[in-house]
């Protein structure tokens, strides 16, 4: 077990649900685009599955998924989706659980990353995806930027999203590289619900030293799936590595 919050079965029950925008074809055809092109004619292993929101339409389009998945809850519902022999999942963590054979592409999205709440084990997860990458393989990572340049002295939290049915925002602790994204959610009945989650924010630099730790090297750095350049505004990153041949 990491470090990483492990999500329930009613937090697994109403994902899909809440994430209809990213599960949208205009977030997910560059995503799928962009990581189909790199796997090539290999097997690709997403790293954190989850319910299979990007790994069951990459395997419907052709290339051989396996993943790994911390939370039962969220590997249930993905196996409603695909059964074991469409796309095989190993139930562990993301920095040491390993899975049979070499992959052309390790993936890791939607700041993910961030739910290892220690470098170390971050780093650690950098080692596991070249542990399972064949020779000239890519491990792909998107993330958030921090959106530290928001924040003015004094102030510790930035809102990220103010809408008629949900209110979110981060509070940052700077000196852990701690956020918890705070979230108020009214539900259809006119209740609210209010969660919150822990995350430890990394910047592109330290994720390429992690890289290097690994044995990685930083070939692409774009700004998002349909490969905009990174510029010092970009909120996000799509990070591509490469392991040597």
């Amino acid at each position: 077990m990491t470090s990483s919050e492990l999500w329930d079965q009613a937090t697994a029950e109403r994902y899909d649900a809440g994430e209809t925008e990213m599960s949208s074809a205009a977030v997910l055809e560059p995503t799928l685009a962009f990581l189909a092109d790199l796997a090539g004619d290999g097997r690709a292993l997403e790293f954190a599955i989850g319910t299979g929101r990007v790994g069951v339409p990459l395997r419907e389009r052709g290339v051989p998924v396996v993943g790994i998945e911390l939370s039962e809850h969220m590997a249930a519902v993905l196996r409603r989706k695909l059964d074991e022999d469409a796309l095989p999942l190993a139930i562990g963590d993301m920095a040491t659980t390993v899975v049979p054979g070499e992959f052309a592409l390790v993936y890791l999205v939607y700041n993910t990353i961030s739910n290892l709440l220690t470098q170390e084990e971050q780093v650690e997860c950098f080692r596991n995806a070249a542990r399972h990458l064949a020779p000239g393989g890519r491990f792909v990572i998107e993330l958030s930027v921090p959106p530290l340049r928001f924040l003015p002295p004094g102030q510790v939290a930035v809102p990220f999203d103010v809408s008629e049915r949900h209110l979110g925002f981060d509070t940052f602790d700077l000196v852990e590289q701690i956020l918890v994204s705070h979230h108020v959610t009214r539900e259809d009945d006119g209740r609210y619900r209010r969660g919150d989650s822990r995350h430890r924010y990394a910047w592109p630099a330290e994720l390429d030293l992690m890289a290097r730790i690994a044995g990685l090297e930083l070939e692409r750095r774009v700004a998002d799936w349909d490969g905009a350049p990174f510029t010092e505004d970009s909120t996000k990153h799509v990070s591509v590595w490469r392991k040597s041949a």
